[in-house]
């Protein structure tokens, strides 16, 4: 089998894998996805797979595009269970980031378009943070820690290396890192305030 292809089925299988707790949790109402930044994440994630495809990703643009069309089926989850206070900063961000992916529908240039799938997703996270940051115990953290392996993995399987292809599964690792650490740092202070 291909070394690109194997990795790409691995990124695969890791990153959904993600997801089957988070549905879980979602089932049980343990977790309340916040219905704009999966939305968000959905589009960017199939805005960016495009991006790949068109500068010869091959296989490590497989976990973006799957992950993508699953982050939108997380959407149509949290409109009926997921969080329901919206405040004008989660309203901001997704103007902005429906903002940015209109200017990516505009320019013509791959790398321009993950530039701004990146920009888009991290304002994306801005709902997630802020209900994260006020209820920590609402997100399944597992989906988050396989998500960023499945693209650490993808990477490797990536048959073109460059900006345009290695830009936005590096930045998904970071900022689900960044919301891992932030998530476990309010679930101990809210611990120890219990006790």
């Amino acid at each position: 089998m291909d070394y690109y292809i194997l990795f790409g089925i691995i990124a695969v299988i890791v990153g959904l894998g993600g997801f089957v707790p988070y549905y879980r949790d979602i089932l049980k109402g343990n977790t309340k996805p916040h219905a704009f930044s999966w939305l968000i994440w959905g589009l960017v994630q199939i805005i960016a797979f495009f991006a790949q495809i068109s500068k010869g990703g091959g296989a490590g643009a497989w976990l973006v595009g799957v992950g993508g069309l699953a982050c939108l089926s997380i959407f149509v989850f949290a409109l009926f269970r997921g969080e329901k206070e919206i405040v004008l900063l989660d309203k901001v961000s997704l103007v902005l980031a429906l903002i940015g992916i209109v200017l990516w529908a505009i320019t013509s240039n791959p790398l321009n378009a993950v530039i701004l799938a990146v920009i888009v997703d991290a304002l994306g996270f801005v709902p997630t943070y802020r209900k994260a940051y006020k209820k920590p115990k609402e997100e399944t953290l597992i989906t988050y820690f396989l998500s960023g392996l499945g693209f650490a993995i993808s990477i490797s399987a990536l048959q073109a290396i460059s900006l345009t292809t290695v830009l936005y599964p590096i930045s998904v690792v970071i900022t689900n890192s960044g919301f891992i650490a932030m998530v476990m740092l309010r679930r101990n202070v809210q611990d120890k305030k219990v006790h």
